[in-house]
């Protein structure tokens, strides 16, 4: 059935994530009076934007989950990882879809982890839940899938540029409060981050592994490519960073390809490719940034160039790519992917009788010992 004609919970409504969710709902079509926005207690008796007029909260507890979840077609969780492991499991019991944004079940083998311009035939078996990878993740590989399903990849070398409103709302409003500061020669004052973020850049303020020296989003990026790509010994070196930008991730990329390549190959399936965008002005020195990915669906990429540390091959070919990309974290790289995610969910449904769901390997894990 067409998402249109569902009704979709939105967990999670009041976050970044959890109202770009929204919109993208109100873009697609979907009527506000099927859509149900639930967040924490906190926000009960508020109400978020819908296209022209407003949501009212539904405060999330146990009691309202069993009687919304029921009403619900889908659920698209925007929320924390323990709030997902929480409502999760009640959701899929009442009959719902569910879309979880968090990290809570993405390294399930029981959970499909899906980018749909990637993997989305995994979605075929009718999954009832279905993981949104993290948001880095989802940029770097609807970039480089093209690449991967033409030449084959051996490793990858990503540096990430991380917008802060990848940590929320509170986070925009610490670097707006900061930069004012700054100006005025005020004292900054933190509360969301460790490091002043106006006018600074530091490692991603996940915390790090004493072990690996890795920070727990490049660890995400690592485990959930491999995942994603079905490739365990893939060679992924990741370094991110958080950056004074409010919305929108960059990611500078060298790919490391199976098969050597030309440079007009390479352009060829990046231009042919579904979600991808090329800006790529050498002469005008116009490439992706930020500011113009903010908004837009497609992942930018540009500074499309062998590296020149590689050398060519007898013809001309290299193995070894540079590139540079810009997504929007909240759009593509969590609440467009779920949405789409989600539409695909329910695709397959249209072919069933009324009130029955595909079967699904996600039974198996519901009802066995994964969730607790």
């Amino acid at each position: 059935m067409p998402i249109q004609t569902c009704t979709v919970a939105v967990v999670g409504a009041t976050g970044a994530v959890g109202r770009e969710a929204l919109k993208i709902l109100q873009q697609r079509g979907v009527p506000g009076e099927r859509v149900i926005a639930l967040a924490s207690e906190r926000s009960a008796g508020a109400s978020v934007e819908y296209g022209p007029s407003r949501l009212s909260i539904v405060a999330l507890d146990d009691r309202s989950a069993e009687r919304t979840f029921q009403l619900a077609d889908v659920a698209i969780f925007c929320a924390d990882a323990d709030t997902a492991r929480t409502f999760v499991p009640i959701a899929v019991e009442r009959g719902a879809l569910v879309v979880d944004n968090s990290s809570a079940f993405r390294m399930d083998p029981t959970v499909p982890l899906v980018v749909p311009e990637v993997n989305g035939a995994l979605l075929d078996v009718g999954a009832e839940v279905v993981a949104n990878p993290n948001c880095s993740t989802i940029l770097l590989l609807v970039a480089l899938e093209p690449l991967r399903r033409r030449f084959g990849v051996r490793s990858i070398v990503v540096s990430t540029y991380q917008a802060v409103s990848g940590a929320g709302l509170a986070a925009i409003d610490e670097l707006r409060m900061q930069a004012g500061d700054a100006l005025a020669g005020r004292t900054t004052t933190k509360r969301v981050f460790a490091e002043p973020c106006a006018f600074n850049v530091f490692s991603h303020d996940s915390a790090v592994d004493l072990r690996t020296g890795l920070n727990a989003e490049e660890q995400k990026l690592i485990d959930e490519t491999r995942k994603i790509w079905d490739d365990p010994r893939l060679a992924i070196t990741p370094t991110c960073i958080r950056v004074p930008v409010e919305r929108a991730h960059s990611e500078s990329v060298v790919i490391e390809l199976r098969e050597p390549a030309h440079e007009d190959e390479i352009r060829l399936a990046l231009v042919s490719a579904t979600g991808v965008s090329i800006i790529d002005d050498r002469a005008a020195n116009a490439f992706p940034t930020p500011l113009k990915a903010s908004g837009v669906d497609d992942v930018l990429v540009g500074r499309i160039r062998p590296d020149p540390g590689a050398g060519f091959d007898g013809r001309g070919r290299s193995t070894r790519w540079c590139l540079w990309l810009s997504g929007d974290q909240l759009r593509k790289g969590a609440a467009l992917n779920a949405v789409q995610i989600a539409e695909a969910l329910l695709a397959p449904a249209s072919s069933l009788a009324p009130g029955t769901r595909a079967p699904s390997r996600v039974q198996r894990w519901h009802t066995g010992a994964i969730i607790t």
